[in-house]
């Protein structure tokens, strides 16, 4: 696993400050420790911003391709993982500022705007067991609006980091690091800063 210096973050933002959802969802990453699956998962249902709280209770994959793409929204990792963390500060000036970006990219792209809806799916049993991330027309009842996607709206899952970390292995030198470590490291700060409290 890699532990994140403060050097290697500040790297980062650096290079990345002109994307604005790979910073945002970066930096949620960093301020609240949830696994990639998770902060690729949430919509804006999951983020309450007048509270201050994220809910989270799904996680993405992926799954073969077909013609309505391969995202799928499933359970947690463990029934424990369904938890609610709190929104510092400084993550909420930064998904609130987004969130006002994105809407004013929604005003831009005007009809071209990606839309989704989530598809129930079933097991043998009858019993929907997941949800299939698919490209909608209109808003319905299971209309979803996903918060990290690109500025015309489509939802790329997880690949949306893929490029952004070549750059930050193959250009910026930080190697052999994942967006998950942004956990470990998340963990480790707080162990940190605990212990520091108690001496």
């Amino acid at each position: 696993k890699h532990i994140y210096s403060q050097e290697e973050i500040d790297k980062i933002l650096l290079r990345f400050k002109n994307n604005n959802t790979f910073i945002c969802a970066f930096l949620t990453a960093c301020y609240t420790g949830m696994r990639t699956g998770e902060v690729f998962a949430l919509t804006w249902d999951d983020i309450d911003l007048e509270n201050k709280i994220i809910k989270i209770n799904k996680t993405v994959y992926s799954k073969i391709k077909d013609d309505k793409g391969r995202w799928f929204l499933g359970t947690t990792k463990t029934n424990d993982s369904c938890r609610e963390v709190f929104i510092c500060d400084t993550l909420y000036k930064i998904l609130s500022n987004y969130k006002e970006k994105q809407k004013l990219l929604k005003k831009k792209y005007g009809r071209k705007y990606k839309k989704y809806e989530l598809e129930p799916i079933k097991n043998e049993y009858g019993k929907i067991n997941e949800y299939k991330v698919i490209e909608s027309k209109h808003k319905n009842l299971n209309s979803v609006e996903m918060v990290f996607t690109k500025n015309n709206g489509s939802y790329v899952g997880t690949d949306i980091i893929k490029y952004p970390f070549k750059i930050i292995h193959n250009e910026l030198g930080i190697k052999n690091c994942r967006f998950y470590d942004l956990r470990g490291s998340y963990a480790t700060q707080i162990f940190v800063f605990t212990f520091n409290n108690l001496i």
